[in-house]
């Protein structure tokens, strides 16, 4: 749901946060890195990533793993492997190419994706669980939802189509870093030259009223609201009346502001309560305060750009950090300042708006702006109008372990 800054496909659950993540990669300050591993030796021992070290203010001490074996994962008998599979095999066609990877990713190829014995003996024979604790002791975060929203558009400005999507604009300037400050890789700035130096670019309220994204917009839809909920998500799919098609609109990039939610403004404000600060109930406070929607949108400066994709085949999600399809309910948006893009992960949490277990094998495709902290998960809902009402109820409490690969001893 990838804000992208990082943003990303965002997230329908507002958690009070009206989470964000996106479909792009996200900009980890330092990533965190798997070690290497040689899983074809006797005893092999489990590997421990190497925590990042915090940045900014908002960070404290890096987490604890901990190993623990695979029997301590609540639920992890009942899950079905074949449906995590394919998720996991996208994951590897990335991961294989580091040497870490190379040997477990090369010998998943050979496993039975129709079994369920075979696939969980695979997981069970080359990786350890290790679960995260935070710094203060606390093994539980928080698990929002975000999902592929579907918005109604054309081409051309007409009739009820008034609201743009913008493509990026000619005069926002992206700086790497990285050439200059090696440790801060995937560390980009955006704004716009003014004369010789690169100043912010314009907010949310200012691109609203500017002239420069004039002749940018990529087309125009029929819902101001759902336009920036789509900015939310991060990417989504657009029907085109005048077309009669259906195409997918990606994030592209982003005003390099930092994304702030509209939920916790509204709860700040004393609008809404903690538990109303849904998707949902953001919606139902703007439908009955239409005179304050350029004030509650405008409280976040974030906007996001975005291209056409094709959609040859509507059963294939968008993509998100790590470069490959979403999976709808086994693909995750986490921070990659904590968790490597691509690993897989198990889920402890419940249903949306529920007591209902849901514990299962997820992978850490996506990463989402704010998608913040080393025990914080995005679960990728899908398609449809049931994943946006799941991701909009989405606020649960929930527990992570990493799968990684063995070392030797």
């Amino acid at each position: 749901m990838s804000l992208r800054f990082s943003l990303l496909v965002s997230c329908g659950a507002v958690a009070l946060a009206l989470s964000a993540c996106t479909t792009t990669p996200s900009v980890p300050l330092t990533p965190a890195k798997p070690p290497a591993i040689t899983p074809s030796v006797v005893n092999p021992v489990p590997a421990k990533p190497a925590a990042p070290e915090a940045k900014d203010a908002k960070d404290v001490q890096a987490p604890v793993f901990t190993p623990v074996s695979f029997a301590a994962l609540p639920g992890w008998g009942r899950d079905d492997m074949r449906a995590a599979w394919p998720a996991f095999m996208a994951s590897c066609g990335v991961l294989v190419k580091r040497p870490d990877w190379k040997e477990s990713c090369t010998i998943a190829r050979q496993v039975n994706a129709d079994s369920d014995k075979a696939i969980r003996q695979f997981f069970e024979a080359f990786f350890v669980p290790n679960q995260i604790v935070a710094a203060d002791g606390t093994n539980s975060g928080l698990v929002t939802g975000y999902y592929e929203p579907l918005l109604h558009g054309a081409r051309k400005r007409g009739g009820p189509y008034q609201t743009p999507l913008y493509k990026v604009p000619d005069d926002l300037v992206t700086v790497d870093l990285a050439s200059v400050y090696p440790e801060l890789k995937n560390m980009r700035l955006r704004g716009k030259l003014v004369g010789k130096k690169v100043v912010p670019y314009a907010t949310r309220a200012d691109i609203e009223r500017a002239t420069s994204v004039t002749g940018k917009e990529l087309m125009w839809v029929d819902d101001e609201v759902e336009a920036f909920f789509l900015q939310v998500q991060g990417s989504g799919r657009v029907q085109l009346t005048d077309t009669q098609e259906t195409v997918r609109v990606a994030y592209a990039d982003q005003n390099g502001h930092p994304y702030q939610s509209i939920g916790r403004y509204l709860v700040d404000k004393g609008e809404l309560t903690m538990s109303q600060a849904s998707a949902q109930g953001i919606k139902a406070w703007i439908a009955g305060h239409p005179t304050r929607k350029d004030e509650l949108f405008n409280a976040n400066p974030s906007y996001v750009f975005f291209k056409e994709e094709r959609l040859p085949d509507p059963k294939v999600g968008p993509k998100g950090a790590l470069g490959v399809p979403l999976t709808p309910q086994r693909s995750v948006a986490i921070d990659s300042r904590y968790v490597p893009l691509g690993v897989p992960v198990f889920l402890s949490t419940t249903q949306a708006n529920s007591d209902i277990p849901m514990q299962r094998l997820v992978m850490a495709q996506d990463t989402g702006g704010a998608i913040r902290g080393p025990i914080r998960v995005d679960y990728f809902f899908g398609f449809g109008a049931e994943a946006a009402e799941n991701a909009g109820r989405m606020k649960q409490s929930g527990m992570v372990w990493l799968l990684l690969p063995k070392q030797p001893q």
